[in-house]
């Protein structure tokens, strides 16, 4: 056995490489498969992007229409899965009735036993579309609405906003929400990819592992920032009130939610990315104080704190100005990311090793035990 002498302990993993993968790098710039996540936002949809991290490769025409095709055949959700959704408590969090609802779909799912390759490249694809559609039907069922039967010939952005609104959404929107669930559909090991790899590890099932990442997902360090942006813009209200609100947080040392990140040190390239649109639909939408908050918020913390805004930031701002519900932001990173958790997961199952690290112990040293009869609680 080795020295625990000479375990080191690294709290959180910081900087420790804890696997090889090749769906995507933060090296030079975010890449998926090889490609700057740049030019997937400017020439592809989503469902292109979520091909080529399933399938290695962006598609052909006729490869992407026989994709949407595939997923066109799993876009209703089981009766009872939408039943529950229609009934899920309205104050529980959304991102525990949509982990439940995944949990569901495993019931009647064909492959659910299986994890070869092509059982799970099969799941994953339905997850896929399923994901969407509840998040979807739990929104409208929220708002008292009956559900808008999918319409995938658009893409699954279009689609999103179809079911949510119930119209075609003008095209703006559609690139707007299309760039959005790409830049959230991978970033390498994080938490919630991490904890999918974890799990697959153990020889579970795909949907086991998505719940998981469900979980590590709502977590305000994680996914759960992107929901509490407009909590903090409603806060400040104005833009005169920007710098006096900012001035107080930091003397109690509040976290500003949406900026920093423990990779990426000098700024988020999806920020800068998506903050384009959020400042186009926040003007079409008449809510340029939004911009003026957010542009006084992001000066003041990186001249003095060197912090800069991650994606959730714009993110946050673009899904209140395209009127979605201020619930759905962290729903919709799930429905965006689960794209790059069955990357992962098709890629850790090819290659599977049981992910069991050690821990630096810092307890007693050994110690006897006294039976109870002769302890006294000086022995304690």
């Amino acid at each position: 056995m080795s020295n625990p002498s000479l375990f080191v302990a690294v709290p959180g993993l910081e900087n420790v490489v804890a696997g090889e993968t090749a769906v995507a790098t933060l090296e030079g710039g975010l890449h998926y498969r090889g490609y700057p996540i740049g030019e997937l936002v400017r020439h592809c949809t989503y469902d292109e992007v979520a091909y080529l991290l399933l399938h290695g490769e962006l598609p052909t025409i006729p490869e992407r229409l026989a994709f949407l095709n595939r997923l066109k055949a799993h876009q209703k959700l089981p009766a009872e899965v939408s039943e529950f959704l229609r009934n899920a408590p309205k104050d529980a969090h959304a991102m525990d009735v949509l982990r439940t609802a995944v949990s569901m779909l495993a019931f009647s799912d064909p492959d659910v036993g299986s994890n070869d390759r092509d059982a799970d490249l099969r799941k994953s694809e339905r997850l896929l579309v399923q994901i969407s559609v509840a998040v979807a039907e739990l929104d409208r069922a929220r708002r008292g609405l009956e559900p808008i039967p999918s319409r995938l010939e658009q893409g699954i952005a279009a689609n999103l906003l179809w079911m949510l609104r119930g119209e075609a959404p003008p095209p703006f929107d559609r690139q707007a929400l299309d760039a959005s669930l790409i830049l959230y559909a991978e970033h390498e090991f994080n938490a919630s990819t991490f904890t999918i790899r974890v799990i697959l590890s153990t020889e579970a099932d795909l949907h086991s592992a998505v719940i998981g990442a469900i979980g590590a997902l709502k977590g305000r360090l994680h996914g759960g920032a992107n929901e509490r942006i407009m909590e903090t813009l409603n806060a400040i209200g104005s833009a005169e009130n920007a710098e006096p609100w900012l001035r107080s947080a930091l003397s109690r040392k509040e976290r500003v939610m949406g900026f920093g990140h423990r990779v990426v040190r000098t700024g988020d390239i999806r920020a800068g990315i998506l903050a384009d649109f959020a400042r186009t639909a926040s003007e079409r939408a008449d809510m340029g104080h939004l911009e003026a908050i957010a542009a006084t918020l992001e000066r003041i913390l990186a001249a003095e704190k060197n912090l800069h805004p991650n994606v959730d930031w714009p993110a946050g701002r673009l899904y209140h100005a395209l009127g979605l519900s201020p619930w759905l932001a962290t729903p919709l990173f799930v429905a965006a990311r689960i794209a790059g958790w069955c990357a992962h997961a098709l890629e850790q199952t090819a290659n599977n090793r049981l992910i069991r690290p050690r821990s630096h112990y810092t307890g007693p040293a050994e110690r006897h035990v006294v039976p109870i009869v002769e302890r006294s609680d000086a022995q304690k």
